[in-house]
């Protein structure tokens, strides 16, 4: 049951009451700004910088600030931002989510917040979902801020060091999520602050934030490292599950929901026949199993042209939401490498991980995010509880017209093609545009075939032609124009109608399967019927489509059969229907924030770990002076963990011999400890022996290099190696620990919770083992002065 005081506080209508407001004193500066010559209207930047440097808060600045570059948006673009546009700038500014339907400007809404807030001189990011957008949106509305005296920088994944610094040192970058997110992450593994390249993480504008918040939050952004080559396995695992039988007597199960697969009994059987071992769950062989495991998953679970395409002999994936390449994601785990097996390519060497951050995590450091898109309302629960964001709603500049005419199911896949074939020609024939979206690579090029053979011309986009796109879409509202298209049509450039198809009834979308998601449903929808023009949308389905099969077909199936239906009955139109599939959409949505929500509790564990490791990294970076201060009680702690771990229980049981080698390992170069040095003594009395030698290697360390710079280049150079190497050890053991703890969870225990006891515990020893290694390569260190 809804909670009815957060039914009221989140009231529609009442949200939307105080952004009118703003709007209101922004509309009541019009005349005003308006009056102003164009030098008089550029200098008001300066007077608003000065005026909040003198204390006004940019809540005070935004009537006029708003008011100044609507007028600067009408002055150089010819564009004047309607007044649901101010809303929607208000909601952005106010740190939410501005649901703005297609054709509703939300690019031009955005100039307005982005500009208020860059005033602060602490850098704005606007984050698009492709490089595309990101250079148009920069080059198209960066002549607004340029003319309004801020600077505007790109930042795109394959620039230089010196171009990035140069961007992100504007006043407002434009950027991608993955550049960034990769950014940051290279910037915590520098050596020196000039390495690094974002300056802050101040105020973020995300555009299609849907898709970035949600969509792509269960894959993490990882920087990998080269490691062992284990080519021939992944090999053998491909070979080995490419001979198993999903016959009457399965070798293996799969689970198309989770996209997981697993031998049976006989499988393992077979396995154990296959690679010549006694038991494939052995300590011995849990590699192989995982190797298995994985060539499974590759080959049962993920297709070619549907999750991933294979492109100048490298497997590229398919991001499921926006039908485009996710040019350089890898999966994880090896299964990227277990798709290169099975496609009969190169397989690239697995990478140990030097650095990973989810995108949930990395926006939510940002002091105030926001975002704008066509469809978040149904993930609005999910929004707030992760980031804090409320969904408002903005209403439409003018009414829309276009009609969703109800879902048509269809018994099976060639019923459904054979319709969509047929309205596609009818309407291509009386020049009607038509927009035809399908979920697969796959299922547009059939579609293609089939419309060759009818002579009907038509252009494809997926992600094997995406650098047409642009192109493509501007060709769709034309007279006659039949586009076929992925998720890739459902964001990005709108689709103008041409001249007189309005009258023929606007841009006709028609959709060849639901996605799991309402959102990419929803946003195909929004192609057709822009600012007031008509349209009308409609899916075809058919009783085969992976969503029917997975949720509810055999029940659907069961309801025509009453309605005194068979199979050779070509459709049937049904509201029930339509809602019965959006129940099994939802479904699956909970399923998708579950798991999202739990990909977000692990990484929260890692995320306490990493600031604290980055923040340090940061402070090492930043110094100026000898981190004497920091390094040797440090060196006193490793003492410390030596001395105890051997001083155990009764004297006679001590292991002074371990403590000697560890002065020899770790300590000093010259003075020799021995044995008989140490006997006697107690635990207290070790360490202060070991404290005045480690204060003596200090010292004459410092006094061979006399110059303070070295020695603080020195200091630094240690205390990063250790960090750095111990820290990417650690990213791995806490991914192995993560995945050892889910089979925890078939004893009955939250393996949540212990991930984060086993998380603290291997935490504490990588501090140890930092702490060590820094002693350890400081003191024994030989230091030679440079004569030349």
């Amino acid at each position: 049951m809804v909670n009815p005081v957060r039914k009221l506080i989140e009231n529609p209508k009442r949200q939307l009451h105080k952004y009118e407001h703003s709007a209101d004193l922004t509309e009541a500066h019009a005349a005003e700004m308006a009056a102003l010559s164009d030098q008089q209207l550029q200098a008001k930047t300066a007077e608003f910088k000065n005026r909040y440097e003198k204390g006004e808060t940019l809540d005070d600045l935004l009537p006029e600030a708003f008011a100044a570059v609507r007028e600067a948006d009408k002055r150089v673009l010819g564009l004047y931002p309607f007044r649901v546009q101010i809303i929607g700038g208000a909601v952005l500014h106010g740190g939410n989510i501005a649901e703005m339907k297609t054709g509703e400007g939300k690019t031009l809404t955005a100039t307005m917040p982005v500009y208020l807030n860059a005033l602060t001189g602490l850098g704005v990011h606007v984050v698009t979902v492709n490089e595309y957008l990101t250079q148009y949106q920069a080059e198209e509305m960066g002549q607004v801020y340029k003319w309004m005296g801020l600077t505007i920088g790109i930042n795109l994944n394959d620039m230089q060091l010196a171009d990035k610094k140069a961007a992100f040192a504007c006043d407002i970058t434009y950027t991608t999520n993955s550049a960034i997110g990769f950014d940051y992450l290279r910037d915590n593994m520098a050596q020196t602050m000039e390495e690094r390249v974002v300056r802050s993480l101040n105020y973020v504008l995300i555009d299609e934030a849907d898709s970035i918040l949600i969509d792509s939050a269960r894959t993490p952004l990882i920087i990998g490292g080269s490691s062992d080559n284990v080519n021939m396995l992944y090999q053998r695992a491909d070979r080995f599950v490419k001979t198993l039988d999903e016959g009457e007597e399965k070798d293996y199960t799969v689970d198309e929901e989770q996209k997981t697969a697993m031998l049976t009994n006989q499988g393992i059987h077979k396995a154990e026949i296959f690679f010549n071992i006694d038991n494939l769950y052995d300590d011995s062989d849990v590699a192989l199993a995982h190797f298995i495991e994985t060539a499974l998953r590759a080959n049962y679970s993920f297709f070619r042209d549907k999750d991933y395409v294979v492109r100048d002999g490298e497997v590229k994936l398919i991001d499921q939401f926006t039908g485009r390449i996710a040019e350089g994601n890898r999966m994880s785990d090896g299964l990227h490498q277990a798709f290169e097996a099975k496609e009969g390519v190169q397989i690239q060497g697995e990478g140990t991980t030097l650095a990973s951050i989810t995108l949930q995590n990395f926006f939510r450091m940002y002091k105030k995010i926001s975002g704008m898109t066509g469809t978040a309302k149904t993930e609005e629960e999910e929004l707030k509880e992760i980031y804090n964001m409320e969904v408002v709603q903005i209403p439409t500049n003018e009414p829309v017209k276009r009609v969703d005419e109800p879902d048509v199911l269809y018994f099976n896949l060639r019923g459904k093609f054979d319709a969509v074939v047929k309205e596609i020609e009818e309407l291509h024939t009386k020049g009607q545009p038509v927009l035809v979206g399908t979920v697969s690579v796959d299922t547009s090029e059939l579609l293609s075939q089939m419309l060759i053979k009818k002579n009907i011309p038509h252009n494809v986009l997926n992600a094997k032609n995406n650098a047409q796109e642009a192109e493509i879409v501007a060709q769709a509202g034309q007279r006659g124009a039949v586009t076929i298209a992925t998720n890739m049509a459902g964001r990005g450039t709108d689709i103008k109608l041409g001249p007189g198809i309005a009258d023929l009834g606007g841009l006709a979308v028609i959709g060849t399967e639901r996605h799991e998601s309402r959102r990419i449903d929803n946003q195909l929808r929004g192609r057709s019927g822009r600012q007031g023009d008509p349209g009308f949308s409609r899916f075809y389905l058919s009783l085969e489509d992976d969503l029917m099969i997975r949720f509810g077909a055999d029940r659907i199936k069961q309801l025509m059969q009453r309605m005194s239906m068979d199979n050779n009955e070509a459709v049937v139109t049904n509201r029930m229907i339509s809602r019965s599939v959006e129940s099994a959409q939802r479904r699956v949505e909970g399923n998708n924030y579950d798991t999202r929500k739990q990909v977000l509790q692990y990484d929260d564990v890692m995320r306490q770990q990493r600031e604290i490791i980055y923040d340090e990294r940061t402070e090492i970076m930043k110094s100026t002076e000898s981190l004497k201060a920091d390094f040797l009680p440090m060196v006193y702690r490793t003492i410390d963990r030596v001395v105890d771990a051997h001083t155990v229980g009764q004297e006679k049981d001590w292991d002074i011999l371990a403590i000697v080698d560890f002065v020899d390992n770790a300590l000093n170069n010259a003075t020799d400890v021995t044995v008989a040095d140490l006997n006697g003594k107690s635990s207290d009395e070790i360490k202060r022996v070991l404290y005045e030698l480690a204060n003596r290697e200090f010292f004459e360390k410092q006094d061979t290099l006399s110059d303070k710079d070295q020695m603080v280049n020195f200091e630094k150079t240690i205390m990063l190696r250790a960090i750095d190497q111990h820290w990417m050890q650690h990213i791995d053991d806490m991914d192995r620990l993560r995945q050892s703890v889910m089979v925890r969870s078939y004893g009955q225990y939250n393996p949540l919770i212990e991930y984060q006891t086993a998380a603290f515990n291997t935490y504490n020893k990588m501090i140890a083992d930092i702490e060590y290694d820094a002693t350890r390569l400081f003191m024994k260190a030989q230091i030679r002065q440079n004569l030349s």
